[in-house]
């Protein structure tokens, strides 16, 4: 897969926020990549800059408090942070559609589903108002909705939190884009709701090759959606790996507390492990390793320098500990 050139290549993004207490580094250098047809991952806990991350990309940052100072996000071989807005509108829903957590509030509650539905259709098609209709009324059906006919011409108060996301859903995937970015898209519903929507997500996906960006805090769900993982922490990257390698050979060990933190089926006595503090406030970094205040195995170096992401065999890291490996991969490299 690696080798066909990526659909998204965000390149040493940085986004700012200006806030009381000066400018924050809320997404502070990071790199990722999609492929055509993959899901790739970002988890992190909140705080993390997940979010941030998805809301540059979409050109949505809440301006002029939130800019990207620095950076390249290229998509489809253009380099979006360039476009102007009549371009990213364009762009928005046609070809990237995004996915929010909460339906309620994403779901404008004055307009009826088909109003709103219709809304991508009539910017970026030529359908008429009959071809529209049936259009709308056959994506709701594919994602399970049942009455679409009726349920078309309802409002989101009149729809349970399952359904609103289904309807977030359809109208993320009414064009057809090529990239779905996914934030949180399960968190607000219950765990029967959530199975079935990540198993429509995942059908979609395979029926129309496409790729999607799936942030969540939720490593069940990584384990169940993606094909490769970032892992955030404090505005960057500290792992990059397929998911299997993630699982079964973390190294960084925030990735390796998050996955201790997971409830296992097999253990159901004793207690649950969690990672010990939070994550700083990104205007209160440590000098050294941000994640260095809660590590387990925090060394000297740690508190003073902060680690570059290293290239392993397997996977890249940003910690101290694997500097030793990382130089003998280069060594192999030359």
């Amino acid at each position: 897969m690696g080798k066909e050139s990526p659909l998204l290549e965000v390149k040493q993004l940085q986004t700012h926020i200006k806030t009381a207490n000066g400018i924050v580094k809320a997404v502070n250098g990071i790199d990722l990549t999609v492929y055509a047809g993959e899901t790739l991952g970002i988890v992190g806990e909140s705080g993390c800059g997940k979010s941030i991350t998805s809301l540059s990309m979409m050109g949505l940052l809440p301006k002029p408090m939130a800019y990207i100072e620095s950076g390249r996000i290229v998509f489809g071989g253009r380099d979006i942070t360039q476009l102007s807005e009549k371009e990213m509108r364009k762009l928005r829903g046609n070809e990237i559609s995004m996915i929010f957590q909460e339906p309620m509030t994403s779901l404008n509650p004055v307009f009826t589903i088909g109003q709103q539905l219709s809304e991508p259709l009539k910017q970026h098609t030529r359908l008429s108002k009959k071809e529209i209709r049936y259009k709308i009324i056959e994506m709701l059906k594919s994602v399970g909705i049942p009455r679409a006919e009726q349920i078309i011409d309802e409002y989101p108060h009149q729809l349970s939190g399952g359904m609103r996301q289904r309807a977030m859903i359809s109208l993320a995937m009414l064009c057809e884009p090529k990239l779905l970015i996914a934030d949180e898209p399960t968190t607000a519903l219950d765990v029967t709701i959530q199975a079935q929507i990540l198993q429509l997500m995942k059908e979609i996906k395979q029926q129309k090759r496409m790729s999607i960006l799936l942030i969540t805090h939720d490593l069940g769900v990584v384990a169940e959606m993606c094909d490769r993982v970032v892992v955030m922490y404090a505005g960057q990257v500290v792992e990059n790996a397929d998911v299997r390698t993630i699982f079964h050979l973390p190294k960084h060990p925030y990735t390796r507390g998050l996955l201790a933190s997971m409830p296992n089926a097999n253990e159901r006595k004793g207690e649950l492990k969690s990672i010990p503090g939070s994550v700083p406030r990104p205007d209160e970094l440590p000098q050294g390793c941000t994640f260095a205040p809660r590590c387990p195995q925090v060394i000297d170096r740690c508190l003073e320098e902060r680690p570059p992401l290293l290239s392993l065999p397997h996977q890249s890291c940003r910690c101290w500990l694997y500097v030793r490996e990382h130089q003998e991969v280069a060594a192999h490299a030359t």
